[in-house]
């Protein structure tokens, strides 16, 4: 199965305790090569934690895109990173999918019970995020999300009958350490190292993934 190179040899961990948001955008882009764009922050009002769109019922406090055109600004420039964030530096990190990566989102239950699975079959996996509001995101090679329907409906299921869903162009993850209010911040489930540099074509890891989105319903 083709792979691709989603860092370097010398990769290390981009997220270390204590780095501001900052130095963690810029890590992204400079040793994953990951676009990054800065997303809406969190404002202190009373004493409660606001999403800086304004919108106080706002789905994902302070970890969604803060501009429209968030696509045409995301880079892969470490020099550009650190002058965005230099700008707000409190804003949330974001990562384009369809780019260097697609993502496969599903609940978090279903998600370690899968994680659990392809462990056991020493599947190659790339990097796995949780979010808190409990989704788990797959990094996989770009292209996921045109054949994850068709692949799932070759398994059995209709794609719609599944909490199963591919994010490519156009679409984001937030990345940790973003913070999505006062829910906490999203966390690696699988870290990006050296080891798993090379991402898992969606194919490999649709089957696993179905079937415990299946058990999950």
């Amino acid at each position: 199965m083709e792979k691709t190179m989603a860092g370097t040899e010398s990769a290390h961990i981009p997220q270390q305790r204590g780095e501001s948001l900052q130095e963690t955008a810029v890590r992204y882009a400079d040793e994953r090569h990951w676009d990054v764009v800065p997303g809406t922050w969190l404002e202190a009002a009373d004493g409660v934690q606001h999403c800086s769109c304004g919108e106080p019922a706002c789905a994902s406090p302070g970890a969604h895109p803060a501009r429209e055109d968030w696509a045409t600004q995301a880079t892969g420039s470490a020099t550009v990173a650190r002058r965005l964030w230099s700008k707000q530096p409190t804003a949330s990190i974001l990562l384009p999918t369809g780019r260097t990566f697609d993502a496969i989102d599903v609940p978090e239950t279903a998600g370690f019970l899968a994680l659990a699975r392809m462990e056991r079959m020493e599947l190659t996996l790339g990097p796995v995020t949780c979010t808190p509001d409990r989704r788990m995101h797959f990094f996989v090679l770009p292209g996921a999300a045109a054949k994850v329907p068709d692949l799932v409906r070759k398994l059995g299921w209709p794609p719609a009958s599944l909490d199963l869903l591919a994010l490519g162009e156009g679409a984001y993850v937030a990345a940790p350490p973003t913070r999505f209010g006062s829910r906490g911040a999203v966390q690696w489930a699988r870290r990006p190292t050296p080891a798993n540099r090379w991402l898992p074509d969606a194919e490999e890891l649709i089957s696993p993934l179905a079937y415990a989105c299946g058990r999950d319903r």
